[in-house]
C-alpha cells in the first residue's frame, strides 16, 4: 500500500485542495474499501493527513482508480462512522479528527532503525513478507500487552519474563 501526499504531476485533482491519492493492491486480498479506509487512518497515524485536509470527492476517486462508486462512498462511510472524516454538502469530505503525532525526522529516525536492525535481521533468516510482517504484529502485541504495567515495561522485568516463558 502506498499513500502519498498530493503532488502537482497529477492531474485529476487540484493539488492545493486534497492531501492524497489513494492506491490500490489487486493482489493484497484486502478489499477494496478497505484499502481505502486504511490509507486514510494510517494517513492520519503518521500525520500525512491533518483535521481540515480535504479527501478527494468521490467522482474522482472513481476515475482515477476505476472502481464502483459505491464502494468509494462505502469507504466514506465507514471512515465517517469511526469519526475520522466528515462530509460536508456542498464543499466536500474532510479529515475531522487527528491524532497527536511525533516529527517527521523522529518518524524517519524510528523507521531506519528498523530497516537496518531488525528487518536486516529477517532478511538474513529469508523470512518473506508473510513471515515477517506476522512476527513483527506477534512482538507488537506482546509489547502492546507488557507496557499495560509500564513500571515492569521500563524496569525490563516484563520482556525478561516472556522470554522465560517461552523458553
Amino acid at each position: 500500500m502506498m499513500v502519498d501526499k498530493q503532488s502537482k504531476e497529477v492531474v485529476p485533482y487540484e493539488p492545493s485542495e486534497l492531501a492524497i491519492i489513494f492506491r490500490l493492491d489487486p493482489r493484497s486480498g484486502v478489499p477494496t474499501y478497505l484499502q481505502l479506509v486504511h490509507q486514510v487512518e494510517h494517513s492520519v497515524r503518521l500525520g500525512y493527513l491533518v483535521q481540515g485536509d480535504q479527501l478527494p470527492r468521490v467522482k474522482d476517486v472513481v476515475s482515477s482508480l476505476t472502481i464502483n462508486p459505491n464502494t468509494v462512498l462505502k469507504a466514506y462511510r465507514c471512515l465517517e462512522q469511526k469519526g475520522l472524516i466528515s462530509a460536508r454538502p456542498g464543499q466536500g469530505t474532510f479529515v475531522r479528527a487527528s491524532v497527536k503525532t511525533i516529527a517527521a525526522e523522529d518518524l524517519n529516525s524510528l523507521r531506519h532503525s528498523l530497516i537496518i536492525g531488525w528487518l536486516q535481521e529477517a532478511a538474513a533468516f529469508e523470512l518473506d513478507e508473510e513471515q515477517t510482517v506476522g512476527i513483527f504484529m506477534s512482538a507488537m502485541r506482546d509489547s502492546f500487552e507488557i507496557s499495560r504495567n509500564s513500571e515492569e515495561f521500563h524496569s525490563g522485568r516484563a520482556i525478561d519474563s516472556k522470554r522465560n516463558e517461552t523458553a
